[in-house]
């Protein structure tokens, strides 16, 4: 099993991660993610604050579920309901993706990053009264820096099956999509005495844990598949409805989950004795 991205949260916060070597202490990382670590470094610290914020969302999540999603805490030694391609597995390479992109894309309206700034100003007028202003979330740049980190484990020729890995990077665009379609408007008041006659307005995205139960929507739908050929090539079509393709908006799995009810370690159950 390679290493996604949450094995990050592990970095001990005196690593101050200013000078290239320290990529190397970072756990977890494969090759493309250190060389990309040692080209932005500043980018790093953003990408491990997001692994952070990934545990604390999905636990906020799955409050009232049996899976709890402890077992991210082994990153990368997992237990089997992270390890075998489960709906678990599923949901959390897809917030994976969506936090470290929201992430990125919140650190250049905050300032935070010098490598971007605020997102691009839409080419149509908001409407009568309306008008763009502030600082818009960089949701592009958070896409392309998050792939890039969050898609390497996946690419790598040697790296777990080929099946995992088709599972792996659709899941992880699942996240995405949720986060693209979470961008919306946003808008402050001006005007005498409260009047609101104008309204500055810019493109923000919704809080992760908004995004995190629009993905625990589908965790819940999710469809399991199997890797098949179509045509000349391998593909994941669905189990029980395999003439047609994946959609792009479900979360895929390869196999069941274990029982979460009674405390198995080996399957990354604690139970749900005194919760």
């Amino acid at each position: 099993m390679f290493a996604p991205p949450k094995a990050l949260f592990k970095t001990p916060s005196a690593l101050a991660l200013n000078q290239t070597q320290h990529c190397k202490q970072l756990e977890g990382l494969v090759v493309s993610q250190v060389q990309l670590c040692r080209s932005n470094l500043e980018l790093m610290q953003t990408i491990i604050q997001a692994a952070r914020v990934v545990i604390k969302t999905c636990r906020q999540a799955f409050s009232d579920m049996r899976w709890n999603c402890s077992s991210i805490e082994r990153a990368p030694n997992y237990f089997l309901d992270l390890e075998r391609g489960t709906r678990e597995s599923a949901f959390v390479y897809a917030l994976s993706a969506a936090a470290i992109s929201h992430t990125i894309a919140r650190a250049c309206t905050s300032g935070e990053l010098s490598g971007c700034s605020c997102g691009p100003i839409p080419g149509e007028t908001p409407g009568p009264g309306y008008r763009w202003g502030g600082c818009a979330d960089n949701l592009n740049y958070g896409l392309v820096m998050g792939s890039k980190f969050s898609d390497a484990p996946m690419k790598m020729k040697k790296s777990g099956s080929q099946a995992n890995k088709l599972m792996h990077l659709h899941n992880s665009e699942v996240g995405r999509q949720s986060l693209k379609a979470s961008l919306e408007m946003k808008c402050k008041c001006h005007g005498v005495s409260g009047s609101c006659s104008i309204k500055t307005c810019w493109k923000g995205l919704q809080e992760l844990k908004d995004i995190a139960l629009d993905l625990k929507n589908r965790y819940l739908s999710a469809t399991k598949v199997v890797h098949r050929p179509m045509g000349t090539r391998k593909h994941l079509v669905p189990k029980e409805l395999d003439i047609r393709p994946v959609k792009e908006s479900e979360l895929v799995y390869l196999q069941s989950s274990p029982d979460f009810c009674m405390k198995n370690e080996k399957v990354g159950s604690y139970g749900t004795q005194d919760r």
